[in-house]
């Protein structure tokens, strides 16, 4: 009963995950420092001064040791009790951005407090996580009906909206993660069919001329009509239904996603799509984002990728060594040190490096995975699913895009990327995680 009010750090604590966090931090800081270190600095001194990136990540990830450590000291019922208010207080900080935020390499979403550059959406994944979780274990949550399912789909949407305000449609996408927290405790599959439907409708919009596809779309309502008019009695409601959804489809394809790729979307995102998928972009002359320069001006949009595969090329199949890439250590590769940091690893330690850093990240998510199977509490098992997701979502997007297998949407590496906010945010959602399954004979609500 003591050890219940005064826990302490080592009691229930998974040791597997803190290992695998230290050593995913070790090759980001390991990493930061062969793009960022130059021949002759004095390497004591250049970690002391904390002005180069990875002196500077030193100090985040010693912040984020004392979060850490912070956490596993606190009670577990502390999140539970607080998840909603952290949600509040995380919205809060996304609006007071539009009137505080600091242009940094053309994104909006930052509040810049002395040296430190504050991102709230990156914050906002661990509050949503929190919020999520909250509600789904709510007693008075019944997740069969669709009016939770759309609360919960509000708790992930409304962040994601001001997100894309802010001119972060990369990092919006991450929220949309969580559906698959939903799917796990019930969400019907019916959603994910509509998903993957629009999904595919979107590149279909993207790939196929406009009005070939509206006679294509129409021939699929045509041919189920008439097999539903054979096999049906309820004939007037198939029509109904089935012009509905013909309806709904046109309707994205002529106006919803012109007006994402011309309104919403930036012109070099645009642009980093078309490229990627191989066709000239059509709405080139069309877009008119505000502050954002017509595509037609712009040089190279795909330049990123195509110095990330050199880089990841040139390593082979045991790379080039520490210290001894070319690429990446004479800075041809944009923003190596965040979003384009696997190409370092893919330089300097090939193939068997990069499959080794991967191994990790699997051996990483599937003990998440095994956590939150052998939780007792709805809260926590959520939470754990919330985290797998997110670390899912980040790993396989920045890792595809960094080999020109997705579009360059800018977000970071868990763990390894340069960044105080988002080391900070993935050590305390680990953390958090920790603390909970170290509780998991506790029943959390």
């Amino acid at each position: 009963m003591n050890n219940q009010r005064n826990p302490t750090i080592s009691k229930g604590v998974d040791s597997t995950l803190i290992w695998l966090y230290l050593l995913l931090v070790a090759i980001g800081l390991m990493s930061i420092f062969s793009v960022t270190y130059h021949e002759g600095d004095d390497v004591l001194r250049s970690f002391l001064n904390f002005k180069t990136n990875y002196s500077k990540q030193l100090i985040f990830f010693a912040a984020s040791l004392l979060i850490g450590l912070f956490i596993l000291l606190t009670d577990s019922k502390f999140f539970t009790a607080t998840a909603n208010i952290w949600y509040a207080f995380g919205i809060l900080l996304m609006l007071l951005v539009f009137p505080f935020h600091t242009n940094i390499k053309g994104t909006e979403s930052i509040i810049k407090l002395g040296g430190f550059n504050l991102q709230p959406a990156e914050l906002m994944k661990l509050f949503v996580c929190l919020a999520l979780a909250k509600y789904l274990s709510r007693v008075e949550t019944d997740f069969n009906k669709t009016s939770s399912h759309l609360m919960a789909a509000g708790i992930l949407v409304l962040p994601a909206l001001i997100t894309i305000a802010q001119h972060e449609t990369g990092l919006a996408l991450v929220f949309f993660a969580f559906f698959l927290v939903m799917f796990r405790e019930g969400l019907p599959a019916g959603y994910l069919v509509i998903g993957f439907s629009l999904a595919v409708l979107v590149v279909a919009t993207l790939l196929v001329d406009k009005n070939v596809l509206a006679i294509v779309l129409t021939a699929i309502a045509i041919v189920a009509i008439y097999f539903g008019w054979r096999i049906t009695r309820q004939r007037r409601e198939l029509i109904i239904i089935v012009a509905v959804v013909w309806a709904s489809c046109v309707g994205v394809q002529r106006f919803a996603v012109p007006f994402i790729f011309t309104h919403v979307l930036k012109g070099y995102q645009v642009e980093r799509i078309f490229s990627l998928i191989g066709r000239e972009n059509p709405y080139a002359k069309l877009n008119t984002v505000e502050g954002d320069e017509p595509v037609a001006v712009k040089k190279d949009t795909d330049y990123n990728v195509r110095q990330s595969k050199i880089a990841i090329g040139s390593g082979g199949f045991i790379g080039r060594g520490f210290l001894k890439g070319t690429q990446t250590r004479f800075d041809f590769v944009p923003e190596q040190s965040t979003d384009f940091i696997f190409c370092t690893i893919g330089e300097g330690f090939g193939f068997l490096g990069s499959l080794a850093v991967l191994g990790i990240y699997i051996f990483l998510l599937l003990r998440i995975v095994n956590i939150a199977e052998r939780q007792r509490s709805v809260f926590s098992r959520c939470y754990a699913y919330g985290v797998a997701s997110v670390f899912f979502f980040h790993i396989a997007i920045n890792i595809c895009m960094t080999i020109g297998l997705a579009p360059v949407i800018g977000i970071p590496l868990p763990f390894i990327s340069y960044g105080g906010t988002s080391l900070i945010t993935f050590t305390t959602m680990l953390f958090i995680l920790i603390r909970l399954d170290a509780d998991r004979q506790m029943v959390l609500r």
